[in-house]
């Protein structure tokens, strides 16, 4: 079982940047491929970005490509998202995200995930 808290949300002008981090818990995390999707209100669950096991490999949705960045540390558990620019349509509710596989590829969509963080909030203000 892998515990995902996230935290680094708050509000913020658009232009602003922040940077979010999930920690998980376990001796498994460097062999997960890991994620982040927000949830607006009102809108269903959509991914953001993925990172393989040993982040040799990053995915965007077009949306934030080119304005969020995905990282993680194996030596600290933790994954990271980097949001710069941000825009009003970027707030939501982030979540982190994890699958018991190296590829990224089940981490792109909702199904896919096998343990979810509970969120934090993101609001950018115009």
């Amino acid at each position: 079982q892998v515990q995902l808290v996230e935290s680094g949300g708050g509000l913020v002008q658009a232009g602003g940047s922040l940077r979010l981090s999930c920690a998980a818990s376990g001796r498994t995390f460097s062999s997960y491929a890991m994620g982040w999707f927000r949830q607006a209100p009102g809108k269903e669950r959509e991914f953001v970005a993925a990172i393989n096991w040993n982040g040799g490999t990053t995915y965007y949705a077009d949306s934030v490509k080119g304005r969020f960045t995905i990282s993680r540390d194996n030596a600290k558990n933790t994954v990271y998202l980097q949001m710069n620019s941000l825009k009003p349509e970027d707030t939501a509710h982030y979540y982190c995200a994890a699958t018991k596989t190296y590829t990224i590829v089940r981490v792109t969509t909702t199904n896919g995930v096998d343990y979810w963080g509970k969120g934090t909030l993101v609001t950018v203000s115009s």
